[in-house]
């Protein structure tokens, strides 16, 4: 199979205005993949699926990923004057990257046996609005997997056929996949709490005498 430079070379040229960018993995994988401007997204998609050469038809997964505001310390090294005289002094600088929600989709050719090619868009930002473009028109597959990222993610994908929660009822708020969502201190559905949930469900009735979970139940009831 080509290389990805190869593919995003190609893909640029089949798609006038697309922002593609090759992001690496650090990690023992060692798959980089490729980011995609949310605008040209859908026909990215459509070109690597119907490409001869390529022909990823399959996409095998979807996964959300939750990136919070984080502070980057950097070191770097700058010339001042020191006593007069001109030296290279190390400093320590700081860089603020806000945070986003990402959506991350693995093609694969059944045809041709090859991949995967994984792709990925970002919102832009993590606010209660973050939308980014369904590729369920091109892909099939990625209609539950990300009817399952706007669930527990909070991702909405425009021009999905049946964007509704899979995982949690419709009443329920926030997001549970994201990294800064906090568990309730009352469960419904565990009438008789324990471990973790029972000491968060004294705190919740800290009003009351501190009971264990046979007696909380009793006095629930």
């Amino acid at each position: 199979m080509e290389s990805l430079e190869e593919i995003k070379t190609r893909v640029e040229a089949a798609v006038p205005g697309a922002d593609i960018s090759i992001i690496p993995n650090p990690g023992p994988a060692n798959q980089p993949s490729l980011l995609i401007d949310n605008e040209h997204a859908p026909h990215v998609a459509r070109f690597l699926r119907d490409d001869p050469a390529l022909r990823l038809d399959h996409c095998s997964n979807v996964t959300g990923v939750d990136w919070l505001d984080r502070t980057v310390t950097k070191k770097v090294k700058v010339k001042k004057l020191v006593e007069g005289e001109e030296k290279e002094v190390e400093e320590t600088h700081e860089e603020f990257f806000p945070g986003y929600l990402e959506s991350v989709y693995h093609l694969y050719s059944m045809a041709l046996k090859q991949g995967p090619v994984i792709i990925r868009m970002r919102t832009a930002d993590r606010g209660e609005g973050a939308r980014l473009p369904s590729l369920t028109p091109v892909y099939r597959s990625a209609d539950f997997q990300e009817r399952e990222i706007f669930d527990l993610y909070g991702i909405r994908f425009d021009g999905h056929p049946d964007l509704r929660r899979i995982l949690m009822w419709d009443e329920f708020e926030d997001y549970p996949m994201r990294k800064d969502y906090r568990e309730p201190d009352d469960y419904e559905y565990e009438p008789t709490p324990h471990d973790d949930v029972l000491e968060k469900a004294k705190q919740h009735y800290s009003t009351r005498p501190q009971l264990d979970g046979a007696e909380e139940l009793t006095a629930q009831e």
